[in-house]
């Protein structure tokens, strides 16, 4: 779109139709400028840091020696089962979580209770994984007078309490740490297949049936062929690159004395180099780095187009599908009611008195607040809080500054080029922070900012850049071409045109500020390994409190549940957008 003058007026013409929308981005030393904060922030702390891991791993003190810290990290003692059981979580647990996910949103579709079902569901995508691991700590504690599963599970056997399965054994460590994760990240499923089932037209299932098709007919042809299929490689893929992340759960529940059958390489790196930069170290975050970027290229096979398909301009066809049978809503709504537990659980848990929760179980005790006046007395808790609330926001504002000023010039590329730079976006966003952990102290430190606060936001905003750019870009590329025209048509300058695109996008604006918020808000690992002394997060002190965890169970589980309330609050106050701004520009 261009403005000329004409008989003496100004008049506007228009260019930004479908065949030529490429025009709508600024200027070449415009979009320089605009890519520029993000390109400094994921040049020096996400692409520089990766090459000086890369560097370590075949080095020492300057000096080539190819594979040798390969070959000590691998070999030594417990390396190739931790590497075994990260291979387990990357493949066991997506299949888990999808199968579930594609289930309870089936079962939840057209019902009266599905939207509360839902809502049960996906609170746990707000509950700090430090949460949920003290949740699932306490009800699988060893000894029966505090933990209900092992008392359950001690009734139904008839076994004594010697002899009863312990979760957090040796032997089950990993199934208990499992499950947490399950419990944590159904919701996401069933939030992307609900809307991959609603996404889906019936006429395709009116055809299957008008050609005499039985209902498996109608299943596979009209639901599974056409777009399932492609969304439970996205959820699986999605859910296998997660499960980096068991590093807080392994950290939390697993108690000292099984750790190391409990552990992952992130949990491995973590242990050989916290914080620094080690041969061995790098050499096991290199091993970590390319099977997590190969799982990435297998995920950007299925999502090279949009997911869900753009929504449609015109009204949606009136689905004629009947809700599920009764007894299948009745399984949705017990298995809503089961991912309650947890939670219930860990407030019965926190409304008693700290001596009371550390010597016996929450049924069996008085309720009292006395954990929650002891917990609210603790400086060190408002100070986390306080912390905590200034990181999420400083960060979170930055994160939707720049992501907007990146993704605004990127939305309009198109073909190989933007293949390319969603491939980036999507590598830069799954590195794994304890990979590049000493690497990025090194950068910060030429800046004086390693060890501070700065250099805590300033690690933040490169992790989250990424998945923001990639989720705006997306979104204003899929902005129909009459309101990229009128965006031009109001805006004499491009930061006026970006102002009127991000309206329309407000979904999408809406979904970064809170996944950010709530990232940055639940975060362990990150305050773990950057964190100084001028400020703790709030996982930090959580962490902090779980060093004498039975205890401290009463005090840790109020902290925790104090913890929860603003990230789930966020979340579903702002679930709708969450999933409007999610799918509307889908996943290129």
């Amino acid at each position: 779109m261009s403005r000329r003058q004409v008989l003496g007026e100004v008049a506007v013409l228009d260019d930004v139709g479908p065949p030529r929308r490429g025009r709508a981005y600024p200027a070449v030393g415009a979009t320089s400028a605009l890519l520029l904060p993000a390109a400094l922030l994921l040049g020096f702390l996400l692409l520089v840091p990766v090459v000086l891991t890369l560097y370590a791993s075949v080095t020492t003190d300057g000096r080539w020696v190819g594979a040798a810290h390969f070959r000590a990290a691998l070999g030594a003692p417990g390396a190739g089962a931790a590497v075994g059981r990260t291979l387990l979580w990357a493949l066991l647990v997506p299949a888990v979580v999808t199968a579930l996910g594609y289930l309870l949103a089936a079962a939840s579709r057209r019902s009266a209770e599905g939207g509360l079902v839902r809502l049960i569901l996906v609170l746990p995508i707000a509950v700090p994984l430090v949460t949920a691991g003290v949740a699932f700590r306490l009800a699988y504690d060893p000894d029966p007078a505090r933990g209900l599963v092992t008392l359950i599970a001690g009734a139904l056997t008839g076994a004594s309490a010697e002899t009863v399965p312990l979760l957090l054994g040796p032997r089950l460590v990993t199934v208990a740490l499992m499950s947490a994760f399950v419990w944590a990240w159904v919701g996401l499923a069933v939030v992307v297949f609900r809307a991959a089932l609603d996404a889906v037209p019936p006429s395709l299932a009116d055809a299957v049936r008008a050609f005499g098709g039985s209902r498996r007919d109608v299943l596979w042809d009209a639901q599974w062929r056409p777009l399932l299929l492609r969304t439970v490689a996205v959820v699986f893929a999605l859910v296998a690159l997660g499960t980096s992340r068991t590093f807080d759960l392994i950290l939390i529940m697993a108690p000292g004395s099984v750790r190391d059958e409990a552990s992952v390489l992130a949990l491995r790196i973590w242990q050989t180099s916290p914080g620094t930069t080690t041969g061995e170290g790098a050499a096991l975050g290199v091993v970590w780095l390319a099977a997590v970027v190969a799982g990435m290229l297998v995920a950007a096979l299925f999502v090279r187009q949009a997911w869900p398909p753009p929504w449609p301009a015109e009204p949606p066809e009136t689905d004629p599908t009947p809700p599920p049978p009764r007894r299948v809503r009745l399984l949705a709504a017990g298995a809503a009611i089961a991912w309650l537990i947890p939670l219930g659980m860990l407030v019965a848990t926190s409304l008693h008195h700290p001596v009371d929760a550390a010597t016996r179980g929450w049924w069996s005790a008085p309720p009292s607040v006395a954990s929650y006046a002891s917990v609210l007395r603790d400086a060190d808790l408002w100070r986390s809080l306080l912390f905590t609330l200034l990181l999420a926001t400083v960060v979170t504002a930055t994160v939707l500054g720049v992501a907007l000023l990146a993704a605004y010039p990127l939305a309009w590329l198109t073909g190989s080029a933007a293949q390319s730079t969603g491939l980036l976006l999507m590598a830069a966003t799954v590195v794994p922070v304890q990979v590049i952990a000493g690497p990025v102290n090194e950068v910060l430190g030429w800046g004086f900012s390693s060890g501070t606060s700065r250099g805590l936001a300033l690690v933040h905003m490169a992790l989250g850049v990424p998945f923001a750019v990639l989720v705006l870009r997306n979104a204003f590329a899929d902005l129909p071409a009459e309101q990229v025209r009128h965006a031009r048509l109001g805006g004499r300058h491009w930061w006026g045109t970006l102002l009127r695109l991000a309206r329309h996008n407000r979904p999408a604006v809406v979904a970064v500020c809170v996944l950010e918020f709530v990232r940055v808000w639940n975060d362990l690992v990150v305050g773990l390994l950057f964190s100084g002394t001028d400020g703790a997060p709030l996982g930090l002190f959580l962490y902090g409190q779980t060093r004498h965890f039975v205890a401290n169970s009463g005090v840790l589980a109020a902290g925790s549940v104090l913890a929860s309330v603003l990230p789930m609050l966020l979340v579903v106050l702002a679930r709708r957008q969450l999933v409007a701004g999610l799918v509307s520009g889908g996943i290129r």
